[in-house]
C-alpha cells in the first residue's frame, strides 16, 4: 500500500493506493508540516502504517519533511511533477502534448511537451479569493454553500454584458460578459444569490482566461483540469464560458480534486 498526500493551502488531499485500486481522503491543511501531522493522519483514517511501502509527498513546505517516517521512505515530488503526472494518470493521457490547469486555492499551468514538464505561469486568483471575497461580501467562505447560493442567482443583474455597452466588437457574442460587478455600481440590496453567481462566474472567468491563454500558447484545443475549484458548477460555467471564445475544450474527470496527490504516487511509479 504507497499513500500520496497533497499539502495545499486550504485542503491536504490524500490518495491512498492498494492493489491499483484508489481511495481519497481529504482534511484541512494546518500551517506546519511534520511527523506529528502524519501521524495524526494515519491515526485518523486508520492506516495500518505496517502495510505502507511508502509515502509520497508534494506541495506546500512538504520538503521539509524527513526522508522516512518510522522506516517507511518518504518521496518529496515537486509540484509541478505531480500537477503534470496527476492529469496523466486521471484522464489517461498518453504520449502527445497536453496543457493541465490545476485550479485550488490559486491557479497553476503546466504545459507537457515531448515528455517534459514545465511550468507556464500560474495566477493568484482560485479558491481563496472566492471564499475570502465572499466572506467580505455575503458573510459566508464555505465554498459549497456559496455554489449553491450561485446557482439561484443571476449573475447578470450585476455584471454588464457586451450587449449592453456597445452594438459590435469583434467576434464576440453579447452574452459574454463585458464588465464584472459594473451594475453594482448603481446596485443597492442585491441578492446574496446574485451577488454570489457574480463572483463565482468572476473567478471562473479570469481562470478560463488563463487556461485558453496558456493552450493558445502551446497550441492545443484542450484544456485538462485538477482542483477543487473546478468542482462547483458556478465557477465551471465562467470557465467553460471563457474557453468557448477560444474554441478550446475543457476536460473534467471525477476525482480531480486529488489529482496532485495521485500525481506524486504516479510520478514516483513511472520512475522508480
Amino acid at each position: 500500500m504507497n499513500i500520496g498526500i497533497d499539502f495545499g493551502i486550504t485542503n491536504t488531499d490524500i490518495a491512498i493506493e492498494a492493489k491499483g485500486e484508489y481511495t481519497f481522503h481529504s482534511i484541512p491543511s494546518r500551517e506546519s508540516i511534520d511527523i506529528n501531522l502524519l501521524e495524526d493522519i494515519f491515526i485518523a483514517l486508520n492506516i495500518d502504517q505496517s502495510r505502507l511501502s511508502l509515502i509520497a509527498v508534494t506541495g506546500g513546505k512538504s520538503s521539509d519533511l524527513p526522508h522516512s517516517f518510522k522506516s517507511i521512505p518518504i518521496k518529496k515530488v515537486n509540484e509541478v511533477l505531480a500537477i503534470g503526472y496527476g492529469a496523466k494518470e486521471i484522464y489517461n493521457i498518453q504520449n502527445e502534448p497536453f496543457l493541465v490547469v490545476s485550479a485550488g486555492t490559486g491557479t497553476a499551468c503546466v504545459s507537457c511537451m515531448n515528455g517534459d514538464f514545465n511550468h507556464l505561469g500560474g495566477i493568484s486568483v482560485g479558491g481563496g479569493t472566492l471564499q475570502g471575497l465572499s466572506n467580505l461580501i455575503i458573510k459566508n467562505n464555505n465554498a459549497k454553500e456559496i455554489n449553491d447560493l450561485a446557482i439561484l442567482g443571476n449573475k447578470n443583474n450585476l455584471d454588464a454584458l457586451i450587449g449592453d455597452v456597445v452594438n459590435d466588437i469583434g467576434s464576440l457574442y453579447p452574452e459574454i460578459t463585458a464588465s464584472n460587478f459594473l451594475k453594482a455600481r448603481k446596485a443597492s440590496n442585491q441578492s446574496n444569490e446574485d451577488l454570489a453567481a457574480s463572483l463565482s462566474n468572476m473567478v471562473g472567468e479570469v481562470i478560463g482566461t488563463v487556461s485558453y491563454l496558456n493552450a493558445l500558447l502551446i497550441g492545443t484545443q484542450k484544456v485538462y483540469f485538477l482542483g477543487r475549484v473546478s468542482l462547483l458548477d458556478s465557477v465551471m460555467g465562467g470557465i467553460n464560458r471563457r474557453l468557448d471564445l477560444a474554441k478550446v475544450e475543457g476536460e473534467y474527470k471525477d476525482n480531480r480534486e486529488y489529482g496532485n496527490a495521485i500525481g506524486a504516487l504516479a510520478y514516483l511509479k513511472a520512475n522508480t
